[in-house]
């Protein structure tokens, strides 16, 4: 576990400690006439990093906080994520330390 002195870091804050280099082009996008199909919206209880949100009845998604993960691809009833990795050197950078 991380600690600062006695004290361990939450996630939180572990993941403040992390670098993004925001590629102007989006390396995820989303369909929102699918999104307005779906009732359960699991991308928003899904994504760890909260890119996806609910305003209204519709999803908003904003794709330069992405921790990459890819859960929002797999989870989606109606595939409607187009997911890829962002181009070398862009995207999130982990610092663990």
């Amino acid at each position: 576990m991380t600690s600062i002195g006695d004290k361990p870091l939450r996630v939180d804050d572990l993941l403040q400690r992390n670098v993004w280099d925001v590629d102007h082009r989006p390396h995820i996008t989303v369909d929102t006439e699918k999104c307005r199909l779906c009732e359960a919206k699991p991308c928003i209880t899904t994504c760890p990093a909260g890119c996806y949100i609910l305003a209204g009845n519709k999803v908003v998604f904003s794709y330069e906080g992405c921790l990459e993960c890819g859960a929002c691809r797999l989870i989606c009833p109606y595939n409607a994520v187009k997911w890829s990795y962002p181009l070398s050197g862009k995207g999130v950078q982990y610092r663990f330390s």
